[in-house]
């Protein structure tokens, strides 16, 4: 368990190979995790690459203004519907282009992206729409 965002902080620009992963798959205590983005602004994509990062955590981020920690969010399986109606209306096509890649995209989500402006999102969702009719 990762215990306060310093350390965080040092396992993640370690050159030790389990220090890196330690950042990369450890948890840690919500309060940790607030502290990292308040004291470390420029760590936050790599708290939305943490497999353990609670959803708390990733709601936050998927306010943030790089999209790079927006579309890593919205990578996460684990993210709610609610996120993935918000990440459905994002400014960014790669965002929404990530998101109609998720595994666990819902179906009322892709309703709403089969109408997007961008070509290649809008013909993904109309993919997996038709396939989930068909299962």
């Amino acid at each position: 368990m990762i215990e306060s965002a310093e350390e965080f902080k040092r396992l993640r620009e370690s050159d030790i190979p389990e220090e890196y992963c330690r950042a990369a798959h450890e948890g840690a205590d919500i309060q940790v995790w607030k502290c990292v983005l308040e004291k470390y602004p420029d760590m936050a994509f790599w708290v939305a690459q943490n497999k353990a990062v609670p959803i708390e955590v990733l709601e936050v981020l998927s306010k943030h203004p790089d999209p790079k920690v927006r579309d890593m969010v919205a990578r996460k399986r684990k993210i709610t519907e609610s996120l993935m109606l918000a990440f459905a209306t994002d400014s960014d096509p790669s965002i929404r282009n990530t998101l109609v890649n998720n595994g666990k995209v819902t179906e009322r989500v892709l309703k709403i992206l089969v109408n997007d402006s961008w070509q290649t999102v809008s013909e993904r969702a109309a993919e997996k729409l038709l396939a989930l009719t068909k299962s």
